[in-house]
């Protein structure tokens, strides 16, 4: 017979497939993980109607959160793969246009003017040194995209110091009290 006053008796641990997790409780990501999310965005991405509710469901997650949180998951790796590749394009081009300035620079110019080339005193050619420098400004513009491309520029700090003074038209200090 059953008074109530009996000491609770602890529940079986559940035994759901819940996230893998290592000796001190952090989550472990596995590819089983991996596959569920995967479904879970595609369903979302095929069916934009379906709720989080329906899609956790049919996907096995025990809650609408865990679903919306592996979605997002997926959506961040997405966006920075391709944001990898794009990087990785941009690049590319920053390469081939600094190996055409570096073309640019390696070459000798001469001074032309009026469409006939300039020569000095000894009869040689004049060299001109305006396409190298203009090729050297293009290396440096090159590199600083680089940098920004990748990140390795400090970000810009401005620092704003100074007072800031408020008047009031119209009416007396004194009122203010």
């Amino acid at each position: 017979m059953e008074t109530g006053n009996e000491p609770a008796v602890p529940a079986a641990p559940a035994t759901t497939s819940g996230p893998a997790r290592d000796a001190k409780g952090h989550y472990i990501a596995t590819i089983d993980h991996d596959r569920r999310a995967q479904a879970a965005a595609r369903l979302r991405a095929d069916n934009p109607k379906m709720t989080y509710q329906q899609i956790a469901e049919s996907t096995g997650y025990n809650n609408k959160g865990d679903c919306w949180r592996a979605i997002e998951k997926c959506r961040k790796a997405v966006l920075q793969s391709a944001g990898a590749e794009l990087i990785a394009s941009e690049a590319a081009q920053l390469d081939d246009l600094f190996v055409a300035a570096l073309e640019v620079l390696e070459r000798d110019h001469v001074v032309v003017s009026h469409g006939k080339v300039v020569t000095g005193a000894d009869g040689k050619p004049l060299l001109d040194d305006g396409p190298k420098l203009a090729a050297i400004r293009e290396m440096r513009q090159i590199r600083e995209s680089y940098r920004k491309l990748h990140g390795v520029d400090q970000p810009t700090q401005v620092a704003v110091s100074g007072a800031v003074r408020y008047e009031v038209v119209g009416v007396d200090p004194g009122d203010l009290r």
